[in-house]
């Protein structure tokens, strides 16, 4: 009779650590006024990248050779000054591409916040750390989760 009351104290005690760790994700997250900061820091974040977006294009698309350069010749071009004009205005539309790939991220970002997802792994659904969203905070996966898509994709 003993031995039947120990293993009903023990169950017990498990059913009180179930409710405590249920109560501790409800904690976990994020207030209000820290989604307010994130949405402040994505907003704020998406108006740099348009900015530069803007400035890199009119730089690459809209200024020929001679202009970019403050040359106001009209000397001929050289086939190596045509290559090299070339292969900068190929690396800046690739960054243009880069940067408007993270305005996306930023805007699916945004929608999670209207959404009240933001700050859950969209994989594990558990809590994104908040160090993790102030360095990125347009992150959608765990620290865990976006090291193990690394690895695979190696």
């Amino acid at each position: 009779m003993a031995e039947k009351k120990k293993k009903g104290a023990t169950k017990k005690k498990t059913t009180k650590k179930k409710v405590t760790k249920k109560k501790a994700k409800e904690k976990a997250h994020l207030k209000e006024v820290e989604i307010e900061h994130y949405k402040t820091l994505l907003l704020n974040k998406r108006r740099e990248i348009l900015h530069n977006v803007t400035s890199i294009e009119m730089s690459a698309l809209k200024q020929s050779r001679q202009e970019a350069a403050g040359d106001l010749s009209s000397m001929p071009l050289h086939m190596a000054d045509i290559g090299s004009d070339t292969f900068e205005q190929e690396f800046a539309l690739g960054l243009v591409e880069s940067e408007r790939g993270l305005l996306q991220e930023i805007d699916e970002a945004l929608e999670r916040v209207e959404s009240r997802t933001y700050g859950i792994c969209q994989a594990t659904h558990v809590m994104i750390r908040k160090a993790r969203l102030q360095a990125q905070p347009w992150a959608k996966y765990c620290v865990e989760y976006a090291r193990k898509l690394e690895e695979e994709s190696s």
